[in-house]
């Protein structure tokens, strides 16, 4: 009988755990306030776009014949483009475009453009 009584010890310290109610949480007054996704200033810039961008900042370059434009990186407002120019099916440049005022402006014109030469 001591043997049973032993055994059952433990299986009755367990349930003897769950017994007591838990407190309850006391309610706290939470203000509503509804997250507004933040609008980018400038939509992202699509081929058409950055050929036009590119003709302005450089006007002796060779068309921009195909484009692919993506964000610097989380967070950045920067967007780095590759492209290719003339006939050129390839993506064999790259150039970084920052937010102007309105509009897209390339990073730095003199570099770019000796690419496009």
């Amino acid at each position: 009988m001591k043997k049973l009584a032993l055994a059952l010890l433990p299986a009755f310290a367990l349930a003897a755990c769950g017994e007591e109610p838990a407190p309850a949480p006391q309610p706290t007054p939470t203000e509503t306030a509804v997250a507004v996704p933040e609008e980018p200033a400038l939509p992202a810039p699509d081929a058409a776009v950055f050929a036009e961008t590119l003709a302005k900042a450089c006007p002796a370059a060779k068309p921009v014949s195909t484009s692919a434009c993506k964000r610097a990186g989380f967070g950045s407002e920067n967007v780095i483009c590759q492209y290719g120019l003339g006939k050129d099916e390839y993506l064999r440049h790259s150039a970084t475009l920052t937010p102007g005022d309105g509009e897209w402006t390339v990073a730095e014109p003199e570099t770019v453009c000796a690419q496009g030469a």
